[in-house]
């Protein structure tokens, strides 16, 4: 690989948010690596062939939150991870308490994702009979929201 261009990706990795860079071309192969503000190049031979990086297990995620015993009913859960919100705004009434009644397509919360709000609905009609989240609290995908017996 030619010097300048070198340079030039050093001096461009060094300047952007790019911690890390690798350029394979005929010649070889450059890894430019960015270590506290500033980067280095090391160039790497290619005799033999690169080896797929092993497989990760993936640690398992701590929990967010205790979760209360569930009652026996359907269970309403989280479709995406985000921020459990019961009302509209914060001084807004809550879409639903325990012992509200609802239809299937009613909203029961909001989960905010990615600024994005998105109303959860009841997919069974029914009684609210728990409330699994508290206001604020975060979610994961298929965490237990509300219990509708």
């Amino acid at each position: 690989m030619d010097l300048r261009k070198l340079k030039t990706l050093i001096d461009l990795v060094s300047e952007s948010n790019v911690s890390e860079l690798e350029i394979t071309e005929a010649e070889g192969k450059v890894r430019i690596v960015k270590s506290s503000g500033v980067a280095m190049a090391a160039p790497m031979m290619m005799a033999a062939p690169v080896a797929a990086a092993p497989q990760m297990a993936a640690a398992p995620a701590a929990p967010v939150a205790e979760v209360p015993a569930v009652a026996a009913g359907h269970t309403v859960k989280s479709p995406m991870v985000g921020t459990f919100y019961r009302s509209s705004s914060p001084g807004a009434a809550p879409f639903v308490q325990i012992g509200s009644v609802v239809k299937e397509g009613d909203t029961l919360c909001i989960i905010e994702a990615m600024k994005i709000l998105n109303e959860i609905e009841s997919d069974k009609s029914g009684t609210v009979t728990q409330i699994l989240c508290e206001n604020g609290q975060a979610t994961e995908y298929g965490q237990p929201l509300f219990i509708v017996e």
